[in-house]
């Protein structure tokens, strides 16, 4: 099998080969090529198009290319399942979905700085998903720190912390600022981002993502954008005649079945279930 994708790859245009070589076809071909030139060369070469906007093998809702690729071909390895998210996070620069993804972006970013062969850095790519696959299939419960007095020393000095801090929780200055910027951007920012607030308050994204549930009701920031959506949306679904479909792009929902989708989650009703459950005549025309 032949494939085509854009040029200067990093996430899910190294990740996706490395799937496919894998676990689909160990003979297949990789071509990068520029942008306006993937339709005519895909012809040329006979070779499938994957992670552009009109193909086949793409992004659906939140779902990464990779994840496609898992989808379509039916693919049950456990380990795959543990690294779709890392390369989902990485690539939609949505760090919170898995704490790797952060060190994998950083080390992506790195490699094509360096390397501006796109056919070589597809090569030394692979390294760092053959890595990544091990460590999800053999060592996730392995520790860095060995040692079993250091880990005893680490382990009481976790719980002693814990303690001091469970009796007196100081929330920090940028977790305040924070909840007051994505307060002030939740109605007009469709794409809230963690990593452009993040630099916004001058804080790595990694530490914000570590950290932003022990001030944010134990939720990551993408399930804490989530909620407050879905309370937005609830808000409108009392307050206007609104469509669901309007309200779904106004509360910064891909599209209807996914606002659907967490919309049931965090209620327990279908948007459309719902409204038909409110009190007649309590709702403006559209404002």
């Amino acid at each position: 099998m032949k494939w085509i994708t854009r040029e200067r790859p990093k996430i899910d245009r190294i990740a996706c080969p490395w799937l496919i070589r894998r676990f689909i076809d160990p003979e297949a071909q990789f071509y990068f090529v520029p942008y306006l030139q993937i339709a005519q060369k895909a012809q040329e070469l006979n070779a499938i198009p994957f992670d552009i906007p009109e193909a086949e093998f793409t992004h659906y809702e939140d779902q990464c290319t990779f994840d496609y690729f898992i989808k379509k071909y039916e693919l049950k390895d456990p380990a795959l399942h543990i690294l779709a998210p890392i390369v989902r996070g990485a690539d939609t620069d949505d760090h919170s979905i898995a704490s790797q993804s952060s060190g994998l972006w950083a080390i992506s970013a790195g490699l094509s700085f360096n390397i501006t062969d796109d056919y070589e850095l597809l090569e030394k790519g692979m390294l760092i998903y053959d890595g990544l696959y091990s460590w999800a299939k053999h060592l996730q419960q392995e520790k860095h720190t060995q040692n079993p007095t250091e880990k005893l020393l680490l382990q009481v000095f976790n719980t002693y912390m814990d303690q001091k801090t469970g009796a007196r929780t100081k929330i920090p200055a940028w977790a305040k600022e924070l909840k007051d910027v994505i307060q002030d951007q939740i109605d007009t920012n469709l794409s809230l981002s963690l990593k452009e607030i993040s630099e916004g308050l001058n804080i790595h994204p990694a530490y914000v993502s570590r950290e932003f549930s022990k001030y944010f009701n134990n939720l990551s920031f993408g399930e804490y954008i989530r909620k407050l959506r879905i309370e937005k949306a609830i808000d409108l679904l009392h307050t206007t005649t609104r469509s669901l479909s309007e309200i779904a792009y106004l509360t910064g929902f891909s599209d209807q079945s996914h606002f659907t989708r967490i919309f049931k989650k965090y209620t327990g009703k279908n948007p459309s279930d719902y409204k038909k459950s409110l009190p007649k005549g309590k709702t403006d025309t559209k404002s």
